[in-house]
């Protein structure tokens, strides 16, 4: 049964509960706190004490608070030094909070008085958990530091189990949030089930936690015992002159001997050794000697790994790791295929430059488990100081062996893997040029017999394989960049993107996220629009960071509703999850203009599709160029000027209409720099439209550089144009006829997807991309990708 409502004074409390029939004392620091015990007191009523939740709330609101708490008279109120308030109260009922109902000058609320519920008397069950709480207890006793004995006699004179209960709660050192848990069980029987699995919990991490003191305090004793008792042995033997410094000497002596070094580099240090025998064991120099020889002896002189040499594992192990990169997977096949034949060979070095995050350094830890061989990385981007690499002397104080040294130092093999991470970013100032240092390191008749300036003595690195990343070999010195075999890894491809984000990013992000493959799914298109709207990169770090992003607030809906089973997304709803697209696509025109006409452009972040505009108007003969564009570019305007120039009645053109009109050339978003010859083609097309007044086709792209003959030259990072021609919906591609080999590197898909037309002349460019087509001048064009067709069908086709 519960009483009616009653109002009194409210007090909170931090991380403390009070429990009926229990005397508690602490202290007050807040003034409605203060104010509210002195009133209780003061007319000698009951005060309403209650936990919060969290101990950090200074003033707490209702739902701040726990529902229980307990009824308590307050026994003494003292003041201290200090404006400190130390405040006794004696518990006497569980009572419910139902609100709050005023906060000053100090809170009160409404509270509902819940009677005890009485324990059955002389049933067995009451008896057997009497007893049984009672063992737990003594245990447990047994175990906690500072428990006073009387209160372990007062639970075993206790014969009430919900006051035992409440009194064992009240005296052992748990957590608040426990002791709540217990206040708010009603019924004796369940309070005191709860409270011997709370005891057993406590025994388990008591015992614990001694087990673990104890380990501590032996390992102490020990290395305290030992200490004293080698001191010990070391004054009784120096006062017996008994005590012999040449044992140290022998154990050196011994290693070094050991390793069967060279005869000059066994002398070196065998003289280390011997002038340490000379010195005093407290002198400075005696350490550094010793740190010296322990430093040198720890290389792994002879110690090297047993190298695997099974092609298919290794192809396996770099297919798991790396979609793509046929070109590194491939050397990397080849050195192992050699190594087998020839397993003295010596003097492999790996330079892989492109741009970040394409998996440079990655590739180096998975070359190194497809070879079985140790693996090291050195980050040399920002390294200013020759020492990094040769190492100080030792006669410096603080001296240490370079990062070539340490990194085979912590490999632990000979023949380790060593991954020189970043070495464009080499800086070089008054203390030398760490490049410099490099030569030595990476030159295969030189590295035999490589000396580091801390170690003095000759260390063979030609069975070490280097790997060298890079982002530009444009700051890696000439002598350098000549000693390594360049791998160039470009950007990935929209389709490598996508085969990557599917198959290793989102089952890693899945797994970082709790999520389950059944519980979120991403399309193909879903992946497709994120790199052409969210990213704009080489590699995947963004890619990476938006299908994470895509992860979290999955995880979120599925918190806020756990009835959900699967969140799929798509190209359509993507916005919902990363927000407004941050790239809008490259934009193409849906229908045949004049003097408009589609380029292709290399960037560092793939290819991308480069409109030119071509105005002709009455002038004066003034060339016109806009677009943000470099000196390269304009002269490839000029040159092809020229062309049209020499051969303006061929192509139907007034002769003088360079001296009667204004030509201007633009390039659309002029904010963005462009340079380059590749677009020379692009702009005499578009300039021939212009004079010509005839359409351009809207699905024809081109790409090459012209010569005043009008001769169509080669041009680079074809396989990215080639992709963006292909992402922008293109149907015709127009290449130097040069470049045709390049064909056999661009991604299948686009190969299959576009119609090549490769071209040796500017006029075979003009037969394919404008409309209606000229006479040719030349051969007509013959697509290498196609079956030979009669010349007026294939007319048609490029017309239609």
């Amino acid at each position: 049964m519960t009483e009616h409502l009653t109002n009194m004074p409210l007090l909170p409390l931090r991380g403390l509960v009070l429990y009926p029939d229990m005397v508690l004392h602490f202290d007050l620091g807040r003034e409605s706190s203060i104010r509210a015990a002195e009133y209780a007191m003061g007319h000698n009523e009951p005060l309403f004490l209650i936990a919060q939740r969290e101990v950090k709330d200074e003033n707490p609101t209702q739902d701040e608070l726990y529902e229980i708490g307990t009824v308590a008279h307050v026994r003494q109120i003292l003041r201290l030094p200090g404006n400190d308030v130390r405040i006794m109260v004696e518990g006497y009922q569980r009572a419910r909070l139902h609100a709050i109902t005023g906060t000053e000058p100090y809170k009160s609320a409404d509270v509902e008085l819940i009677d005890p519920t009485p324990a059955p008397i002389g049933s067995a069950r009451s008896e057997a958990l009497y007893r049984r709480v009672q063992e737990t207890f003594e245990s447990y006793a047994g175990l906690a530091p500072r428990l006073a004995p009387e209160v372990v006699m007062n639970v075993l004179g206790a014969d009430d189990l919900g006051y035992l209960c409440d009194y064992i709660a009240q005296s052992i050192n748990i957590r608040y949030q426990v002791k709540q848990q217990i206040l708010e069980i009603l019924d004796p029987m369940r309070r005191t089930m709860e409270m011997i699995s709370l005891l057993a919990e406590e025994i388990d991490v008591l015992q614990i936690g001694q087990r673990i003191s104890q380990k501590v305090k032996t390992q102490m004793d020990k290395n305290q015992r030992d200490y004293f008792l080698r001191e010990q042995i070391r004054a009784i033997e120096e006062e017996l002159g008994e005590y012999d410094e040449e044992e140290d000497d022998d154990r050196f002596r011994e290693r070094i001997l050991e390793l069967k070094l060279d005869k000059k580099s066994e002398e070196h240090l065998l003289k280390e050794v011997k002038r340490l025998s000379r010195m005093q064991p407290t002198s400075p120099e005696s350490n550094v000697i010793h740190t010296y020889l322990d430093t040198v002896l720890s290389l792994p002189w002879n110690t090297r790994d047993e190298e695997r040499a099974d092609l298919p594992a290794a192809q396996k192990i770099l297919d798991r790791d790396h979609y793509g990169m046929e070109k590194v997977k491939e050397r990397i096949l080849e050195f192992l295929a050699v190594r087998k034949l020839n397993p003295e060979l010596k003097g492999q070095i790996i330079c892989l430059i492109g741009p970040p995050g394409v998996g440079k350094t990655s590739v180096g830890v998975s070359i190194a488990e497809a070879l079985g061989r140790k693996y090291a990385r050195l980050s040399l981007g920002g390294v200013r100081d020759e020492a990094d690499i040769r190492g100080h002397r030792k006669t410096y104080i603080g001296a240490m062996p370079g990062r070539i040294m340490t990194a085979l130092s912590h490999a632990g093999s000979a023949n380790a893997l060593l991954l020189l991470d970043e070495v464009d970013k080499l800086g070089s100032d008054y203390r030398g040029d760490p490049s410099a240092a490099l030569l030595e390191v990476l030159d295969p008749e030189q590295n035999r017999a490589f000396r580091d300036h801390y170690i003095e003595v000759p260390f063979d690195l030609s069975d070490v394989l280097f790997i060298v990343t890079a982002n530009t070999a444009d700051t890696i010195p000439r002598p350098l960049l000549d000693r390594m075999e360049v791998i160039e890894m470009p950007g990935y491809t929209d389709e490598e993107k996508l085969h990557i984000a599917k198959d290793h990013l989102f089952p890693r992000q899945l797994s970082r996220h709790g999520l389950r493959k059944t519980q979120l799914r991403i399309q193909d298109s879903a992946y497709s629009a994120i790199s052409a709207l969210y990213t704009r990169e080489s590699g995947v770090r963004q890619l990476e960071r938006e299908v994470a992003k895509i992860c979290r607030r999955a995880a979120k809906q599925y918190v806020d509703e756990p009835e959900r089973k699967r969140i799929t997304v798509t190209a359509k709803n993507l916005p919902d999850y990363l927000g407004a697209p941050v790239f809008q696509p490259d934009y193409v025109s849906k229908a045949d203009e004049v003097g408009v006409v589609n380029g292709l452009a290399w960037t560092q972040v793939g290819g991308e599709m480069l409109q030119v505009e071509v105005n002709v108007v009455d002038g004066q003969g003034k060339l016109e160029l806009t677009g943000n564009l470099g000196d390269v570019m304009k002269e490839s305007a000029h040159a092809a000027l020229s062309y049209i120039r020499s051969r303006a009645a061929i192509l139907g053109i007034d002769p003088d209409f360079y001296k009667k009109n204004d030509i201007h050339i633009h390039f659309p978003e002029s904010a963005i720099p462009k340079d380059g010859p590749s677009a020379g083609i692009t702009m005499a097309t578009a300039l021939v439209s212009a004079l010509t007044g005839r359409e351009v086709r809207h699905d024809v792209a081109m790409t090459g550089e012209i010569s005043l003959r009008g001769r169509v030259l080669p041009i680079g990072g074809l396989r990215e144009k080639t992709m963006a021609a292909y992402r922008a919906g293109m149907k015709t591609v127009v290449i130097p006829e040069a470049n045709r080999k390049d064909l056999e590197d661009c991604v299948p898909a686009v190969r299959e997807g576009l119609h090549f037309v490769p071209a040796s002349h500017m006029d075979q460019v003009l037969d394919v991309a404008l409309l209606p087509a000229l006479t040719p001048v030349c051969e007509p064009v013959v697509d290498p990708l196609a079956e030979p067709k009669p010349r007026a069908s294939r007319r048609a086709s490029l017309r239609n």
